[in-house]
């Protein structure tokens, strides 16, 4: 991907300096303030999963620079002992955003440790800032699940209004190997409202601006098509989880329909999870 772009040169000098196997003072600081972190994880079948998890602030702390906890149980079996995650912190009204690559190391009814593989922050392009508070127990309704095979219109509503999305990738031998890489990341995608394109019942097109250029996520999907999507409704909490396939469109887009864009990725739907309430979370209106 970086020879493509013809930048190979200058990111081998610089991702050295940026990507680091433990976290920053800065960093371990920051996860505490956080009332959701953000988590990419495989399945049984290898399929990766975006989801976010909430607490009250604090609940992801690190004990130490090469570990962080988080006391939050993860969705399904998905999180386990030894297994792969990418975890992505977002305070999106300062628009600081810390991700966080490694291995899970203890697992227990209270949450999940994970072991740095990666460390690295992100610059603040493409986040829109509206804060987070997390919500008492009272005010939380019970889960609700639906399996979607297609997206219905709903879902179809969601995802052309959204202006924020969450996408978790993995290199093909994730949770195969021993060690801390290759393994599986999560990142945010964000636009104007409207910047993810429908085609169709469930081909997605979304435009790939200039940001870090580290390609954790787009050199993922060159060697594992298979993804995880995440798009979240700030006005309800509803949370759309779609299984994908991705493809990189370098050339044969149109560059009038996404302007600014870089490159294209082309996202095919296999199948949607929709999940509303559940999530101790309310988000504030947008502001510059």
């Amino acid at each position: 991907m970086h020879a493509r772009a013809g930048i190979a040169e200058r990111m081998q000098e610089i991702g050295p300096r940026l990507l680091r196997d433990y976290m920053p003072e800065q960093h371990r600081e920051f996860f505490p303030l956080l009332p959701s972190l953000l988590v990419g994880a495989l399945d049984e079948a290898g399929q990766p999963w975006a989801s976010v998890l909430a607490g009250p602030p604090g609940f992801v702390h690190s004990p130490d620079p090469r570990l962080l906890r988080v006391e939050a149980r993860a969705q399904g079996d998905q999180v386990r002992e030894g297994a792969p995650v990418g975890l992505l912190g977002l305070q999106a009204h300062t628009r600081r955003r810390n991700r966080m690559n490694g291995t899970v190391v203890d697992c227990d009814a209270r949450g999940f440790s994970v072991r740095v593989g990666q460390s690295f922050g992100n610059c603040p392009k493409y986040i829109h800032a509206r804060q987070a508070v997390y919500l008492p127990a009272a005010q939380v309704e019970d889960e609700r699940v639906e399996q979607l095979v297609a997206f219905d219109a709903a879902a179809l509503a969601q995802v052309v209004a959204a202006d924020t999305f969450f996408i978790a990738s993995a290199h093909p031998q994730a949770g195969r190997l021993d060690g801390t890489a290759p393994g599986v990341d999560v990142s945010h995608r964000g636009g104007p409202a409207g910047f993810v394109q429908v085609q169709g019942s469930g081909t997605l097109l979304v435009p790939d601006y200039v940001g870090n250029s580290f390609f954790n996520t787009l050199g993922n999907l060159q060697l594992e098509s298979r993804c995880g999507l995440l798009f979240i409704d700030p006005r309800t909490g509803v949370r759309l989880q779609v299984s994908a396939r991705a493809e990189v469109l370098w050339d044969g887009w149109n560059r009038d329909a996404f302007a600014g864009a870089l490159r294209v990725l082309r996202l095919e739907a296999v199948a949607a999870t929709r999940r509303a309430g559940g999530l101790p979370l309310q988000w504030g209106e947008e502001f510059p």
